[in-house]
């Protein structure tokens, strides 16, 4: 999108047009833009209905917030999700931050996030129409008088006077994801520096970075929203008495650890707990193991077994009912036999492919159950059982 027809967004006949297409479906294009461009510049029309569509993509990580909002290509896949954004803002709000400069901002969720939270924000970027949709969604979200946007180049903005930075480097470019947090724009190693600059700092990382490569006196979180991890974060200036911290949204539920020892190694017992993707990432499986009176099935692989049930927000928990040796034939006779139309099947360290395996059990039936296969010391294991709450 070009500047200018983004500006035209912001007009009173671009917010018309806008407001006609809040409900607009694909199949309806067509004729819908044909009768548009009757009353409306072709121009305007193209910008309004790729607006349009941005917004219903958007909407996934924004919510209703999403229709007052402003996009860009880039920005709707970058942007971090609302329920993310508040969160970090919530913390930055409890250190006690008033004055943050948000570097390389985007389209300005985390800086709206950060500015409902009662923080005044300098947000930066060097791409003069994303600042612009940044300042956009400011207005319209009703915190401008906290947000001020800069276009500009990072490195040139002085954080003196600021008790945080929060920055969140590029990690594509034109050829797709880097993975390199060297080849970041800017660098980690510039992040890193920028945000020990000022009393408290975050850097937004990609949540697969190697634990080798925290820097020394960070605190390292990973943070799920809904089963699905969304981003890591280095922290600086927390004090943190442990290494690592995973949250896990809707709640939030943050546990801290990474420092305990080895946990031990088991048979299966009647419960087996799945742990939170953010858990896994951040090296506390050990601490669902304590959280759970439990074990692990294999040193090197994430589940957690118990004999009794301990709920916890950290790991999904399925009471089982059958532990057996992996053995495709048996578990399709199982099927049949229980008239099973539905198999959810999980698997770590074994070499199975799930759809492969459905197709194989040809299930029939009304019932539903969990199959999780596992690679345990005596050998391939899967376990038929139920999320917790739910009839067998």
């Amino acid at each position: 999108m070009e500047i200018e027809s983004f500006r035209a967004l912001l007009t009173e006949q671009g917010q018309a047009l806008l407001a006609e297409l809040r409900e607009f479906r694909a199949d309806q294009e067509l004729a819908l833009a044909t009768r548009l461009r009757r009353e409306y510049s072709a121009e305007l029309v193209r910008a309004a209905f790729e607006q349009a569509r941005l917004r219903q993509r958007a909407e996934a990580k924004f919510g209703a917030d999403a229709w007052s909002m402003y996009f860009t290509q880039n920005g709707v896949e970058q942007a971090t999700r609302r329920s993310v954004a508040e969160w970090r803002a919530g913390r930055f709000a409890a250190l006690g931050v008033k004055r943050l400069a948000d570097l390389c901002c985007g389209i300005g969720g985390d800086a709206v996030a950060l500015a409902r939270a009662g923080i005044a924000v300098l947000a930066v970027d060097r791409d003069e129409l994303t600042c612009e949709v940044a300042r956009a969604n400011a207005a319209a979200l009703g915190v401008a008088e906290l947000v001020e946007v800069r276009c500009a180049d990072v490195a040139d903005i002085d954080t003196d006077g600021f008790d945080a930075v929060f920055t969140d480097p590029a990690r594509r470019t034109s050829r797709g994801r880097v993975f390199d947090p060297e080849a970041y724009s800017p660098p980690l190693s510039w992040a890193v520096e920028a945000a020990r600059r000022t009393p408290f700092g975050a850097l937004k990382v990609a949540p697969g970075i190697l634990h080798e490569l925290v820097p020394e006196g960070a605190e390292a979180e990973w943070v799920s929203d809904r089963g699905e991890v969304k981003e890591a974060v280095l922290w600086f200036g927390t004090a943190a008495a442990e290494p690592y911290r995973a949250t896990v949204l809707p709640g939030p539920h943050s546990l801290t650890g990474g420092a305990l020892p080895d946990p031990p190694v088991g048979e299966v017992g009647r419960y087996l707990y799945e742990p939170d993707g953010a858990v896994i990432r951040g090296r506390m499986v050990a601490e669902v193991v304590r959280l759970t009176n439990g074990r692990l099935l294999d040193p090197m692989i994430a589940y957690v077994t118990s004999d009794e049930l301990h709920p916890t927000p950290y790991a999904h928990a399925y009471e089982l009912t059958d532990v057996l040796p992996y053995n495709v034939k048996k578990l399709k006779a199982l099927v049949k036999e229980r008239r099973i139309g539905t198999v959810v099947i999980k698997k770590r360290g074994a070499s199975v492919v799930p759809e492969e395996l459905r197709r194989q059990l040809k299930p029939s039936g009304p019932n539903t159950v969990t199959v999780i296969i596992a690679r345990t010391g005596a050998g391939p294991v899967m376990m038929l059982g139920q999320p917790v709450g739910l009839a067998m």
